[in-house]
Order: structure tokens, then sequence, then C-alpha cells
């Protein structure tokens, strides 16, 4: 019977003039004659049945794809084609590697892969494939890094990326799969639970057992894992069996198991620079190959600038606002899509910040708002704070220069001024607009009206430079640690003298480093809270002085 089967087999690839066609990656679509693929069935995994078509995978190709297509009088009858095919000839896996048979892909998954690269959101299509290509983050990716380093030698152990949404957490894990040649895992712990981490853990064993491969397993939003599914991972972390990395918005130190941090290393991703986000806006729109290119669209320099100041520092913010402007935009008489500021404003949900006709800008605004409240005039800071709401300025950054200004340029002349500021800032987060203008409006009174002190501002950018321009010398022996073994004999804290112990909780003594003792820094007014300030000092001095007669 299996004879006769195969017999009949060779008739139809003989007689019905069936075709082969092999797919290779780098050199396209190859035609071939079928009876050349005939002794591929000699050991057709259907028993009962001859197939209509197959999809076979074979080693000696590579990432070769082969069809094999026809016709005949018979349907297998244990379910549709791909089912069959899957479930006859290579179950499906969750694991795609190139090199274990485990992980063979067929054409169907080759297919819906390209479709779904073809149709994925404009964010996604932009991620970079390589390291090179990824924009900003040099302070931990430039050539001189060590996450650089680690990536280009496939030398990278457990890490934990830490950032705001849209600053490249996820964009640096797939540039890592596209590197590394060991086998690479993603999970989101919204959605995974520990049936998934088994699955990934059995796999990682296998591949480590049968071909010495390592498993790079990357958990998206790792914070969401509770206590028990990141004790899970541990022991595989801990022993090699998985490098994992995670990504999180959240602060890993707050929100990740303290065993599984002291395992990997942290590494904390910034708010894209303005310059690159607007790089990645010129090249969405003109990029016909992973861009909106195709579509013929431009973006004025202007709607540019706008996109990338409003996106804060998110490059999928600022992407997905260009993806949505060319898709929604009709094309004008030419037959060419324009970006506008109108345009971008509309995408990005936030208003051009177009002040007046006389050109006064953004940054005009923001300036004259912080002068006001410098200059101890709180109607102008008002107006100025009315001027930036109306014209749908991020809260954020508005509550941001208020807390700067209190410190800066009130400083200890009030320092209610600063924790007001502060407070301001929580309350609009979580109250929102319109009623959050009411706390912002008395954060800036009260900084505008407050007595004024730059002397912190003053103290610490003076010691600042002292620090990078003068040597720094050692600490005082005498405010040296002692509390470790062997501190006391080599004399660390000798001639301490404990400033409780004396009349007004001071004692005058060295603190300065040799070379710097007579240095000041820090200067009070005698503004405000400062006068206070400055004649408590003072007392303190004279005091010591006067008992050091006696």
């Amino acid at each position: 019977m299996i004879i006769e089967r195969q017999k009949l087999l060779v008739m139809q690839l003989l007689s019905l003039s069936l075709y082969i066609t092999f797919y290779q990656e780098n050199a396209g679509f190859l035609c071939l004659p079928a009876f050349l693929m005939v002794p591929l069935f000699w050991n057709w995994p259907y028993r009962k049945e001859i197939p209509w078509s197959a999809f076979i995978r074979l080693d000696n190709f590579g990432d070769s794809i082969i069809m094999i297509a026809g016709s005949g009088n018979r349907r297998p009858q244990d379910g549709n084609l791909e089912s069959g095919i899957r479930n006859r000839i290579y179950p499906r896996q969750s694991i795609r590697n190139r090199d274990t048979q485990e992980n063979e892909m067929d054409l169907f998954d080759y297919m819906r892969e390209t479709e779904m690269k073809r149709e994925a959101p404009l964010a996604s299509r932009m991620r970079p494939e390589r390291l090179e290509e990824v924009v900003g983050q040099k302070h931990i990716i430039g050539k001189d890094r060590l996450l650089y380093r680690a990536i280009k030698a496939d030398k990278l152990g457990s890490v934990i990326f830490y950032g705001p949404p849209g600053t490249g957490k996820t964009t640096l894990a797939r540039v890592i799969a596209n590197t590394t040649s060991a086998r690479f895992e993603q999970i989101n712990a919204t959605t995974a639970g520990k049936k998934d981490m088994e699955e990934v853990v059995k796999g990682a064993k296998d591949a480590l057992g049968m071909y010495g491969k390592k498993t790079i397993l990357f958990v998206d939003e790792i914070h969401r894992f509770n206590k028990s599914q990141q004790d899970y991972l541990l022991p595989y972390v801990e022993d090699g069996t998985i490098t994992l990395i995670g990504a999180t918005t959240e602060n890993p130190y707050f929100e990740v198991n303290g065993a599984l941090l002291s395992r990997s290393r942290i590494f904390e991703l910034k708010p894209l620079e303005k310059e690159d986000i607007k790089a990645l806006i010129l090249k969405a729109v003109y990029d016909r190959e992973k861009g909106m290119g195709a579509y013929g669209a431009e973006i004025t320099d202007e709607a540019a600038e706008f996109l990338a100041d409003a996106a804060n520092g998110d490059a999928r913010a600022a992407l997905n606002a260009v993806e949505l402007g060319v898709l929604t935009t009709e094309k004008g008489e030419d037959g060419v899509i324009r970006l506008t500021l109108d345009v971008a404003a509309e995408c990005i949900q936030k208003r051009a910040l177009r002040y007046d006709k006389d050109g006064d800008n953004h940054y005009d605004i923001v300036s004259a708002f912080i002068k006001s409240m410098r200059g101890s005039d709180p109607d102008a800071a008002l107006y100025y704070l009315a001027r930036m709401l109306t014209a749908g300025e991020d809260v954020k950054f508005i509550a941001r220069r208020i807390m700067i200004c209190a410190a800066e340029d009130v400083g200890n002349a009030d320092p209610n001024a600063l924790t007001v500021a502060v407070s301001a800032a929580q309350a609009v987060e979580r109250i929102g607009l319109p009623e959050g203008q009411i706390p912002l409006a008395q954060a800036v009174t009260y900084v505008a009206t407050a007595p004024k002190s730059n002397a912190a501002c003053l103290g610490i950018a003076k010691a600042m430079e002292t620090v990078r321009e003068k040597k720094a010398p050692p600490v005082p022996v005498h405010l040296q640690d002692r509390h470790y073994s062997g501190a006391a004999s080599l004399g660390h804290g000798d001639g301490y003298l404990y400033a409780h112990d004396y009349p007004n909780h001071y004692v005058k003594q060295q603190y300065l480093p040799d070379g710097l003792e007579n240095e000041v820094f820090y200067t009070p007014t005698g503004n405000g809270y400062e006068k206070k300030i400055r004649q408590h000092m003072e007392r303190l001095l004279q005091e010591a002085e006067n008992e050091n007669v006696k």
C-alpha cells in the first residue's frame, strides 16, 4: 500500500505540471522542476491521503522557505491545509530561531509577519534594527560606553531599562534581539501569567541543553509582575538559564525585586532631545521604506519644530502625530500632503504656542513669566500664566518653572516657597485642568510676592566651580569616618568636636579641607527669613569667639 501511494504521488508530480518555488531572503524567488523534489516525499507524514499542497523547510537551505504547490484529486481529510501542515510536519513553536529545527518558520508565518510589518503603526516600523541607528541615549550607548560594548560583543548580562514612555526601552531590546546569537523571547508583564513564564523557561532549558544556546528574555513593563512572579524568574536568572532584560517606566528600586536588581545592571533612559525627535520626524515623513514617504507628504519646518517640542522627549507621541497627519490630511491641488503647524497641533492635541501677531514665541513668554515672578510682580506673572494656559502649554512644564524659581530666586528668604511650588505641581497633576490653574496661580503669586534671595543659587554655583577648577584635597582627619574596624588605629576622627556638647550647639572647628578653609560659598542676604539666618550665624560666631577669650 505504501509503495502504491508513493508511485501515485510521483505520477502526480510528473504529470500535473507541478512546480517548486524557493524563497531566499537575499536572492528572491527561484522556480525549479517538480521532479527534482520527489525524494522529499518518500517519507510523507500523511498516512491516508495525498497532499494537495505543502510547505516544507529544509535545514540545508538556511533561511529559505520552499513552497510545493499543484493540483490533485483529494485534500487531507483530517484538517484544513494550514493546520494539517503545521501539525503533521512542524508543530508551531512560540520561539523563532534560525539555528534550531524546533523553530522553523513556514510560509504562513512568513506572510503573516510580512503583512504585520507593512501594516504596523509608524512608530513600530521606524524602530531601529541596528545599534548605530538608535537616536539619543548616548550616555549609555555611546561607542565608549559599557552597554554599547556589551551589545556589540554579544556579552550582555541581565539589565533593566528604566525611563519615561517613548525613550527607546523596547527599541533597545529589539536591537539586542537583532544583534545577539542567543534565542530571544519577549513577554509583556501586563498579560503574561505563570504558564507563559514556565514555557519560556522550558524552552530556555531545552535550547541550552540541546544546542548550547542561551536565552534572552525581554519583559516589558516588568514592574507589573507581582513578587511571586519575579521570584519565579530569580533562580533561572541566577544560574544563567535566562538573561533578563526588563523595561519599566517606574523606579526599579521601588518596583522590582531586590534580588533581581542585585543581579542586573540598571540603565536609565532619558527623554530624547528636541533635535533628536525632529530628526526622527523628518525621517518618518520622507523615508519611503519605513516611513510615510510613499504618500508624497511634506512637513513645514515650523510644524516639525512644534511637534518636536510638544512631544516633550517622547518619540512615539511625535511619530503617532506624523502618521495621523499624513493619513488624514487631504492632498493639495499639486497632489502633495502638507503637514502645517495647524495640522500638527491638531494631531498631537496641543495648541500651537503662537501668542500674538507680533511674533512672540514660546520661549519669550516663558522668559517673561519667570522674570515677572523674580521681579515680584504678581500681576504680570498671572498674565503670562494665563497666556501659557490658554495656548495649551504643558502644565508640568509650567509647574517645573515655578519650582525652579522658588529655589533659585526666593531660596531661604522664604523656605516655604519651594514647598508651595512642589505642592502645586502635585495638585495640578492630580486634578488636571481647568481646576489645576488655581493651585498654579496660588504658587505663582506666593513666589512672586515672597522676599527674594539667590544666595543658595550663587553658593552652589561657586562651590561647583571650585570643585571643577581646584584639586580636591582630602577630608580633614577629624571629620573622617571611624565607625568601621581599624579606623581608630588610623587616627580617623581624632580631635572631632561634637557640636551638641557646646553652648548654642555650636563649636568653631575646620570643616572645609586644607587650602579651602577660608572659602565662603553661602552669604545670606538681609531679606525675609535669610535676615534671621544671617543674624543667627553672626551671633554663633560672636559668642563662640567670646567663649574662647574666656
